[in-house]
């Protein structure tokens, strides 16, 4: 009798043991970096002419594509921090969050919208963040308290009072003063021991945050990453000048945020003017500091990812990343984010589903970082979220995004005919750019809010932009003016101004299948 009752308990056990392994929420690792533009080796590949744009050394971000939704095409809302990033934390696009510079919070200018991080809380996770995943302090209110289980955590940064673009750190120096994001990666290593045991025995899920400020100004990096980038195989951007035709307003003066203020002891003129260009060597000075800062970015990055594997929760825990928006390298001769432009409007992404997409799954679908929030949300199988109404200001929880998990069972699946990004100059221009699988087209239009009502005056247009990524895959060439391109601009103009819902499969004034591709020969 005692056998049997011993044998009953042990098997009770197991049962139970299997239910808990089986009904266990997947955890989320959720990565970002500052100012990434996709220049992985997983996006470029190693046909990409690399004297022009060098392969990055990327390695741990290149690893983890091979077992993820890698989204080639995925768009910000707007290349800015704080508006990129409000945007993917709330799934609601600028006009919605009132959030178009680096000052707003959303929940005094836009509404009292759940975060991503809050609708896992509020799902029973343990929900930690620490370094850059909001944009920090007003901007957040001091990093949204409200979306975390536990207190958030900065690492300090000893190199910012070194007042420098970009300084190649030595062994000596590093070992005595760790860089910031090298105290986030060890930070964030002891968070993922820490939350393991009851994640793994199903008691409690995480959701672990780890925001990394790099590839940002300023570049401090360790020295030895210099090494991957030879100065001499370096050359500078293809398209080193302003697109022929380009309007005034498209352009980002780049002096104005104050990051390139050191450049001024080299006795440079006219620093962030239209077409202004540096000296050779300090364009692939430049270069090569941000790259080696990439390599930097993606080891500390690397060294998470790998106590995940080592704490042995691979198998049940997302892991997402995504940089906040591109970044401009002196192509168009400009420098930073700010503009509509590919590489400013351009980030990576990449989603690991274990069980999913352990084999890689690659897509070439135009995809937006509103649509994260929804994706997670379904990876996880947690209630879904729905579609946000053409108003929601007053409403908590919805999307303006969609899911990306029907790209997982088959990568070729369109979820939209176009994604949308805008850029604000001044208080009353705003710029919405629209990428389709074809053209860039973008209108620089009058603009107002008031009391989180936006007002958008399409007919009082200032100008145009539209490039031809077919043969102008670099964005050198304004048609908007050209006769050739009367027609299809008129089309590209009425789905831009239909918006973001009609470009949905559902939609029902896309014009995209009816949009031929224009051939014709570049204007000089």
């Amino acid at each position: 009798m005692h056998i049997m009752t011993s044998m009953h308990t042990m098997q009770s056990l197991a049962l139970l043991l299997l239910m808990s392994v089986v009904s266990a929420k997947k955890n989320v690792l959720f990565l970002v970096s500052d100012d990434m533009r996709p220049n992985l080796g997983s996006y470029l590949g190693p046909d990409f002419p690399s004297p022009v744009y060098p392969v990055m050394h990327t390695p741990s971000l290149d690893a983890l594509a091979k077992t993820s939704l890698l989204l080639k095409r995925a768009y910000v809302s707007q290349a800015l921090c704080n508006p990129s990033r409000t945007a993917l934390l709330t799934s609601r696009r600028p006009d919605t969050s009132n959030v178009w510079n680096i000052g707003p919070y959303f929940r005094k200018c836009g509404g009292n919208f759940t975060t991503l991080p809050q609708y896992f809380k509020q799902n029973g996770y343990r929900t930690i963040g620490m370094g850059k995943v909001f944009h920090p302090g007003k901007s957040s209110g001091n990093d949204d308290p409200v979306s975390w289980t536990d207190p958030y955590f900065h690492a300090s940064d000893k190199y910012a009072k070194d007042d420098l673009i970009w300084e190649a750190v030595s062994e000596d120096r590093e070992a005595k003063q760790p860089l910031r994001d090298t105290l986030l990666a060890d930070h964030a290593i002891q968070v993922l021991q820490d939350v393991a045991p009851k994640a793994k025995s199903g008691e409690q899920p995480f959701f672990v945050a780890v925001g990394l400020h790099k590839p940002h100004l300023p570049w401090n990096f360790p020295a030895r990453f210099m090494d991957y980038y030879p100065l001499e195989s370096l050359r500078p951007p293809p398209n080193y000048f302003a697109p022929v035709g380009m309007p005034p307003a498209a352009w980002h003066n780049f002096t104005n945020m104050g990051e390139f203020k050191n450049i001024k002891p080299l006795g440079l003129k006219d620093v962030g003017d239209i077409n202004f260009t540096f000296p050779l060597n300090v364009t692939l000075e430049l270069r090569r500091a941000y790259y080696s800062c990439m390599s930097y970015t993606d080891y500390e990055l690397g060294r998470v990812i790998a106590e995940l594997n080592n704490l042995g929760l691979t198998d049940n825990t997302i892991v997402s990343f995504w940089g906040d928006h591109g970044w401009q390298l002196g192509e168009h001769s400009e420098w930073e984010k700010q503009t509509n432009f590919e590489d400013a409007t351009h980030a990576p992404m990449m989603i690991h589903i274990p069980g999913l997409t352990d084999q890689g799954v690659v897509t070439e679908q135009l995809t937006e970082f509103v649509d994260l929030f929804p994706t997670l949300v379904e990876a996880a199988e947690l209630p879904k979220i729905e579609m946000c109404p053409e108003s929601s200001q007053n409403v908590a929880l919805c999307t303006e995004g969609v899911s990306l998990m029907p790209l997982v069972k088959n990568p070729n699946t369109t979820l939209k005919t176009a994604a949308f990004s805008q850029y604000r100059r001044g208080k009353a221009l705003m710029g919405y750019t629209m990428k389709t699988n074809t053209y860039r087209y973008t209108e620089w239009v009058k603009f107002s809010a008031r009391k989180k009502k936006v007002t958008i005056h399409w007919d009082q247009l200032v100008a145009a932009e539209l490039y031809n990524h077919e043969v102008d895959p670099q964005e050198n060439y304004n048609q908007a003016l050209n006769a050739t391109y009367a027609t299809i601009r008129v089309d590209l103009s009425a789905m831009l101004q239909a918006g973001w819902r009609k470009a949905l499969p559902d939609g029902k004034t896309s014009t995209l299948k009816d949009i031929s591709p224009v051939n014709v020969q570049l204007n000089e």
